[in-house]
């Protein structure tokens, strides 16, 4: 491989994988858009299909679209495969297989002329996927980094906290199972379960209620224990929030990118390379 591919591959990897620079975020930040733009034009077009005449069908606008993105999302596959340094990872890996989904609706189409438009329509929904890259972009967007640091700090106590309140539903569900039975629409312990969240978050579709004494009683503690939880993950976030924003007000800011947490001893961002204010300052 010469030096110049091998340079054109390392700076097509950065614009496509490396989302620490400036240049990498706003190209995922593109991709985002793309995304955002493909599933809206789904939404559109499956509004009133037979009303507006516009699915994606021979001469339709929407193929025409579909068309569009299509090509674009495969061209973003095939770069990142002949891109990044070990192919087999990237392909394997979720954000890799989400990808080669979101490329595979009208090649489905070319191949199955006569599949159904609703299934089409439900394969290419799954391009939502590519929304969960902005999870990874928005860890190192300004204030956004705040709410993924304190998720990660406060990860421990919340997974407890969920552990805590499925014991609870799976509890209270088939204490439900037991004393309404399946005469009463309790006719398994996963339509009980779903009766105990719907009952605790106090949505209460009223699809399945209690009819005896005791699962109305049972009923209300739970309706009143789902009031009570509902504050925890709440003060448990800001506990960690307020920490997370103490801890980044002492560290080293770049003045140019203006991200944090670099070494005491370093001189220049790690992200960007620009000069670090001294925070003694």
């Amino acid at each position: 491989m010469s030096h110049g591919e091998q340079g054109w591959r390392q700076r097509l990897y950065l614009f496509l994988f490396d989302v620490h620079s400036p240049a990498g975020r706003r190209f995922e930040a593109f991709w985002v858009v793309i995304t955002l733009c493909s599933v809206l034009t789904l939404f559109i077009e499956s509004a009133e299909p037979h009303n507006i005449g516009l699915s994606i069908k021979e001469g339709s606008i929407f193929l025409l679209l579909e068309y569009i993105f299509t090509l674009l999302f495969s061209l973003e596959y095939v770069l990142r495969v002949l891109t990044t340094p070990r192919p087999f990872h990237y392909i394997f890996s979720f954000y890799g297989l989400v990808d080669l989904l979101t490329t595979l609706p009208l090649y489905f189409l070319w191949l199955w002329p006569d599949i159904t438009l609703r299934y089409m329509m439900g394969i290419r929904l799954l391009r939502v996927l590519r929304l969960l890259r902005l999870i990874k972009l928005l860890r190192y967007m300004g204030s956004a980094n705040v709410m993924w640091d304190t998720l990660v700090s406060a990860r421990k106590k919340l997974f407890l906290f969920f552990g805590g309140v499925m014991i609870i539903l799976c509890v209270f569900g088939g204490l439900m199972y037991v004393i309404e039975g399946p005469e009463h629409g309790f006719t398994s312990l996963p339509v009980s379960v779903y009766w105990a969240v719907v009952t605790m978050t106090t949505v209460g579709y009223g699809d399945i209620t209690p009819h005896t004494p005791l699962g109305r009683m049972i009923s209300s503690i739970l309706i009143l224990l789902g009031y009570s939880l509902i504050a925890i993950p709440t003060g448990v976030m800001s506990s960690y929030m307020t920490d997370v924003m103490q801890r980044n007000r002492q560290k080293r800011c770049c003045s140019v990118c203006k991200q944090t947490q670099h070494d005491d001893d370093a001189q220049y961002c790690k992200h960007c390379g620009g000069v670090l204010e001294d925070k003694h300052k």
